[in-house]
């Protein structure tokens, strides 16, 4: 296995520059990996199907969800592409390297481990301040035009808003100075897990059945749910964050109703 990830890389690297790799085909693999597991929950609402697990009954418009594709193509070739390329020089700078031999396993897990740590803590607190009053009338309520989301609406949001969060998903890479296969693998799991906590389905199978601290649709659905700035659930991948500042306050009494238990305000 180990070979042909290599053999693979060596062809890339001798085909393709460090920009072009770096800059136009991050932007390739991030565009193939987004509409590739965002379009389906599109297709799975239109035609009803696995609706009993769709957390909320109410459904998008056929309009409303060609107007989020439509933005989203927009943004991503007039803001998230001119970044990637603005940004090539910085990364090489910080120690971003693509020749061989490609990194081991154990630096590989670490590192994307750090940085969903860093993202998630980052991302809380932009979040957070996305949500008072100026800034969430003025940036965030673009993101928060669809109160039923759907996968793709992980990155329908204000170009303001997407250089101030991106931020979150870059600082933990600019920090370390990965190789870009390692940088390539934590862009295809960082929107992998974006478009999982906007899908508006909780299936059985979901990470957030499987791993305690792990947010997950339904985790988000709430906050999307609750159009105004004190909504809480402002993590994007953990749910500790705000199990510690209590901005789950309401989500975890909703979830204690539900399940039948009698709820606390105190513990709360």
């Amino acid at each position: 296995m180990a070979s042909l990830l290599e053999s693979g890389w060596r062809y890339l690297i001798t085909h393709f520059s460090d920009f072009q790799l770096a800059s136009l085909g991050s932007f390739l693999l991030h565009e193939s990996v987004f509409f590739l597991s965002g379009l389906p929950f599109i297709l799975f609402e239109r035609a009803g199907f696995l609706s009993k697990y769709k957390i909320q009954s109410k459904q998008n418009s056929m309009a409303a969800q060609e107007k989020c594709i439509t933005r989203l193509l927009l943004y991503h070739f007039c803001v998230n592409l001119p970044v990637m390329i603005i940004s090539y020089p910085v990364f090489r700078y910080m120690g971003m390297r693509s020749t061989l031999p490609l990194p081991s396993w154990k630096v590989v897990v670490s590192q994307i481990l750090f940085y969903f740590i860093i993202e998630d803590f980052v991302f809380y607190w932009g979040h957070r301040i996305l949500h008072t009053k100026w800034l969430y009338k003025h940036v965030h309520s673009v993101h928060h035009e669809y109160a039923t989301p759907f996968g793709l609406t992980s990155e329908y949001a204000h170009p303001a808003e997407i250089l101030f969060l991106g931020f979150a998903t870059i600082v933990g890479p600019a920090i370390t100075g990965p190789h870009l296969c390692t940088l390539w693998l934590w862009m295809v799991l960082r929107v992998l897990e974006t478009v999982e906590a906007h899908c508006g389905y909780h299936f059985p199978w979901s990470l957030s059945n499987l791993f305690p601290l792990y947010g997950g649709a339904d985790f988000h659905d709430y906050h999307h749910r609750l159009l105004y700035t004190k909504s809480g659930n402002y993590s994007s991948t953990f749910v500790y964050m705000d199990w510690i500042f209590g901005t789950d306050k309401g989500y975890r009494r909703l979830k204690a109703l539900k399940s039948g238990i009698e709820v606390d305000d105190k513990q709360m």
